[in-house]
């Protein structure tokens, strides 16, 4: 960074002439000039720039703006993995925790959202259904699959991987975040109302899920 500083050089006295603003010349600062000299017609005379301006501050700001950008690197290198993460998705996880045979307007929409950003980053889709029940004591169970199939069809994707999680007595969050480790995912992607309906523990997510986690809006 360069500093230029331009002084105008005012006489203190002057002679029987007048000046006008226009004939005054701007002098620049040099370290190395003692006295600049101003030469003006009818006047003569010195500036003293050490009385002026101390020109050994500049090394010291140029040193501390050079160890300002030297500080700052290391956070731009720690920001970008963070930000790579929420740019590149391979692979998503949509649990479905409510029993809403059709799907719930939050599943819905986590649903819809999951096909959309598969749909544009080229991601594969794992959805898992948590049932704290057995398979056979969820009379509608087929007909949500059928659901969570139309709905993954109607945002461009036919194709999925469907995991069953029924009855084997885990937390909803545990059996995501068990399920984010082993398969390696990139994010997981739900709707608020399986919070509000107490089938996810929001306090837990940190705690068991490895990767970013979608929580939408109602």
């Amino acid at each position: 960074m360069a500093f230029a500083h331009y002084l105008l050089a005012v006489p203190a006295e002057s002679s029987s002439s007048s000046l006008k603003p226009h004939h005054l010349n701007p002098i620049v600062a040099s370290s190395s000039s003692k006295i600049l000299p101003w030469k003006s017609p009818g006047v003569s005379f010195g500036l003293n720039l050490n009385k002026v301006c101390n020109f050994s501050i500049f090394p010291k700001l140029l040193h501390r703006i050079a160890a300002h950008k030297a500080k700052a690197k290391p956070q731009e290198s720690e920001v970008s993995p963070a930000v790579d993460s929420f740019s590149q998705f391979k692979h998503l996880l949509l649990p479905i925790t409510d029993r809403n045979p059709y799907l719930s307007e939050g599943t819905r929409q986590a649903t819809s959202t999951a096909a959309a950003l598969a749909k544009k980053y080229g991601a594969e889709i794992t959805v898992v259904v948590i049932d704290g029940n057995q398979k056979e004591t969820l009379p509608d169970h087929e007909t949500q699959l059928s659901s969570i199939r139309w709905h993954l069809s109607e945002g461009g994707f036919t194709e999925y991987k469907l995991l069953e999680r029924l009855g084997d007595g885990s937390k909803p969050t545990a059996i995501i975040g068990e399920i984010a480790d082993e398969m390696s995912l990139d994010m997981v992607i739900m709707s608020m109302e399986a919070i509000h309906s107490k089938h996810v523990d929001a306090n837990l997510l940190a705690e068991f899920i490895p990767c970013p986690v979608l929580l939408l809006p109602l």
